[in-house]
């Protein structure tokens, strides 16, 4: 959501988000207590927007989040929830489906799972490439005409989709990775959504860590782990990525910052309509985080960023192959 509907009249911690996604899934093993703790650690500084989906864990973090938000007023803080990802029991991507009909199944799924009578944001996690976005929208539509969700979002898209969703249900909101090292959006879909008015959820802006200041190449990986099989993680890019790092954390520590709150207040000043998504597991990461929005970026400290990570310079792309060409952002 942008930062007009995520209330930035009050706290201004409304201005960050939560991804809830390394919870339950793809980063290796978590502490189910830590997480629920640091949710309500994000609740209680004023962070609104919550994000999970529910292939995260295959439904564990919607269990997950309707137990951290237990006994919170509903209308405190914001749900947005991204359908459609098939996966095989062996943990395996078997592609998307957002046909009108499945996005009314994974949306009763998600809604007794989370123990809530509507969802504030509902978005398939990436486009089918068989089902014209018209009817997935037109699904999302019929489920906010009947009291279910209250917005349409979408993920990983390009500037056509957005107009062709857009013509069918105003979108609220898209998502999207954003970061330093993750630039893609800048030519066409950023100013597609300052046109329309859509906000962005920027995902990965700590590109999954590395930019957090606290990656190593000696760091060990778990096989679980998405960045185990990154392109970006492996061999000479790893080497070349964490050489960019260093040259940001000198930017950082001239700033008084750390290098994670130096990249997400990078993310933050490039437009209002711009709401990162950190995805903290640990209270001390979620503090971390949360420090960037005392950073105040001048058109020096811009420049200095700028020079440091010149847009292009990381090496690798953001997913596999196989992941990358499903991209309809990338198209």
């Amino acid at each position: 959501m942008n930062k007009r509907q995520l209330g930035t009249t009050g706290p201004r911690s409304s201005e960050l988000g939560l991804g809830m996604m390394g919870m339950s899934a793809l980063y290796g093993a978590a502490d189910d207590a830590e997480s629920i703790a640091t949710v309500h650690a994000a609740l209680d500084a004023g962070v609104t927007l919550l994000d999970t989906g529910d292939f995260y864990g295959m439904g564990d973090n919607e269990l997950l989040l309707r137990e951290a938000v237990r006994g919170r007023s509903r209308e405190d803080f914001l749900i947005s929830v991204k359908f459609g990802a098939q996966r095989a029991p062996d943990g395996s991507w078997l592609g998307y489906d957002a046909r009108p009909s499945a996005v009314k199944t994974w949306l009763s799924y998600s809604l007794r799972r989370l123990g809530t009578d509507y969802i504030d944001v509902y978005r398939p996690a990436r486009l089918d490439p068989n089902v014209p976005i018209e009817d997935t929208v037109g699904a999302i539509k019929e489920m906010i005409d009947a009291g279910y969700v209250r917005h349409v979002g979408l993920s990983e898209v390009g500037a056509d989709t957005i107009r062709r969703a857009h013509a069918v249900h105003p979108v609220a909101d898209l998502q999207i990775e954003y970061s330093l090292f993750s630039r893609g959006i800048e030519a066409e879909i950023l100013p597609t959504v300052r046109e329309l008015g859509i906000g962005i959820t920027a995902y990965g802006v700590l590109s999954r860590g590395l930019l957090s200041g606290h990656w190593s190449a000696a760091r060990p990986t778990d096989p679980t782990d998405f960045r185990a099989h990154s392109p970006r993680f492996q061999g000479e890019s790893l080497d070349r990525n964490l050489d960019l790092v260093e040259a940001l954390r000198k930017v950082a520590e001239d700033k008084g910052a750390t290098v994670a709150q130096l990249a997400i207040a990078w993310v933050a000043a490039q437009d209002e309509l711009i709401v990162p998504l950190v995805g903290a597991r640990r209270r001390e990461r979620l503090t971390e985080a949360l420090g960037a929005l005392d950073v105040q970026l001048t058109p020096a400290d811009l420049a200095a960023i700028e020079a440091a990570v010149p847009a292009g310079a990381a090496s690798g792309d953001r997913y596999a192959a196989a992941q990358m060409a499903m991209l309809d952002s990338e198209k």
